[in-house]
């Protein structure tokens, strides 16, 4: 699917010089997508493994890339940042991970969309409702707003953090 442009919205994050990494980041996605929606970004501890605090954030922008396409063009992203693709339970420099693409419900093997990690992590779904607060999640039909009101982000702490000190 594409021909049509499509609001979608990615994750970003990275524990391994994460202001800089970001800051590169955003860059590579301005210049490959354009004008970008940019929530807060959040210190966060890594969840999973055994790691450095992470800096998390939500980035939003048109596309007209279909959903795969998009997912490859974000691992490219990665690459150019540094990360190889091998093991998800390490530090990374740059992970990208598309969270919604406009309102479509994508499962295959390779990607699903809403991803899960919307209604498991502070780290996705604050900066989401930040972005997006009277968005309704495509699966449920709640606005992002209300799943943040009624999430317990009691053992996911989350810090504000700059791209500078």
């Amino acid at each position: 699917m594409a021909a049509t442009s499509e609001q979608v919205f990615i994750g970003v994050g990275s524990n391994i010089e994460p202001r800089r990494h970001i800051a590169q980041a955003l860059r590579l996605l301005r210049q490959r997508f354009g004008t970008l929606q940019v929530s807060t970004i959040y210190a966060c501890p890594a969840i999973g493994f055994d790691g450095a605090m992470f800096g998390n954030l939500v980035v939003g922008f048109d596309t007209d890339l279909a959903a795969l396409d998009l997912v490859h063009a974000l691992r490219a992203i990665e690459q150019q940042c540094g990360r190889p693709h091998s093991d998800r339970t390490r530090s990374r420099t740059m992970d990208l991970d598309l969270l919604l693409y406009g309102e479509h419900v994508l499962e295959t093997a390779d990607l699903q969309v809403p991803r899960v990690d919307i209604l498991r992590f502070a780290f996705v779904l604050k900066p989401l409702a930040e972005l997006l607060p009277d968005g309704r999640h495509p699966v449920l039909g709640s606005r992002y707003r209300d799943l943040w009101a009624a999430f317990d982000a009691s053992e996911q702490p989350l810090t504000p953090m700059a791209l500078a000190d």
